[in-house]
């Protein structure tokens, strides 16, 4: 035996609350899923290796600096000359100052110098968490 509703009945009963909710926290999966603004591979550098290199956990908030083969500095992908990297360093040093890190990338075949003189930079700046960012076998 069929059941019949009266069209106005129908209609009332569907809730469209539960179908918002499921959108909504798609929405917020897909925005926190999708981290569009990485800074690592904004240039194509070929990163030293080693086997011991242990997975990062945890991603703090850090500030990138690309060394490129030739020894150029980029810092948030653009051309940085030395003083502009260190004036970008206080910068972030004065908004963060207990746990702003330095993440440096250098290419393999840079002179270390280069790779020295960022180092001098966080240690001017204040800056105590810095590493250099390699390539696990």
């Amino acid at each position: 035996m069929a059941v019949t509703l009266p069209k106005r009945s129908a209609i009332s009963a569907v809730n469209l609350m539960p179908l918002i909710d499921c959108v909504f926290l798609l929405l917020i999966f897909f925005l926190v899923a999708s981290r569009i603004s990485d800074e690592e591979p904004q240039l194509d550098l070929d990163l030293p290796s080693i086997s011991e290199a242990l997975p990062a956990i945890f991603q703090p908030q850090e500030l990138v600096v690309n060394i490129d083969a030739e020894g150029r500095i980029f810092v948030n992908g653009e051309f940085r000359q030395i003083e502009q990297v260190e004036q970008i360093m206080r910068q972030v040093q004065r908004s963060n100052p207990l746990t702003q890190a330095v993440v440096i990338r250098a290419d393999r075949r840079t002179d270390w110098e280069h790779v020295a003189t960022v180092l001098g930079l966080c240690k001017k700046v204040g800056i105590q968490q810095y590493s250099a960012s390699i390539e696990p076998d």
